[in-house]
């Protein structure tokens, strides 16, 4: 899928109806700032707004997300190719939203050992720095919670979108 040949369509497409991009982004609900971001390839319109373009636009959301108008030949075609890339996109996102979140886990772990290495303990602060490495031990929990219960959702979002 050419996000830049996307977006090329869709500035044309606009350009055809004679809309300005704050306009076309007032009917879809985002700023013109979005639409720029579609037109220059930086990243495709969620699906809503892909329905909402094609309507306005009076062509299909296979033809959007080809970049051009298709003959009866080339509509299955594309179909086919965009299903596939739309697919790989969707992985693509899994797997880097599961890397960030993975990441995040590692470096609160890391961050609450060291916190716990730097308490220090002697000159009869034994109490006190007890409490305190409890307590990151406890903040640490929270927040390994937290990714893993956000692991989990995205997992489960994904899983929801895939056919």
């Amino acid at each position: 899928m050419d996000t830049v040949k996307t977006g090329k369509f869709l500035k044309e497409l606009r350009k055809e109806m004679g809309l300005t991009q704050e306009q076309l982004g007032e009917k879809v609900g985002v700023t013109n700032k979005t639409v720029s971001r579609w037109e220059t390839g930086s990243y495709l319109p969620p699906v809503e707004c892909l329905e909402m373009l094609s309507d306005i636009y009076g062509v299909s959301i296979n033809e959007i997300v080809s970049g051009q108008r298709l003959s009866a030949e080339q509509f299955a075609q594309a179909a086919e190719e965009n299903l596939s890339s739309a697919l790989e996109m969707n992985d693509a996102r899994r797997r880097a939203a599961e890397k960030r979140l993975m990441l995040t886990l590692l470096a609160s772990t890391v961050i609450a050992m060291a916190i716990i290495l730097l308490i220090p303990l002697g000159n009869g602060e034994t109490v006190r720095g007890a409490v305190m490495i409890a307590l990151v031990i406890a903040l640490a929990f929270i927040s390994n919670s937290v990714n893993i219960a956000a692991l989990w959702l995205n997992n489960e979002r994904f899983e929801k979108k895939d056919p």
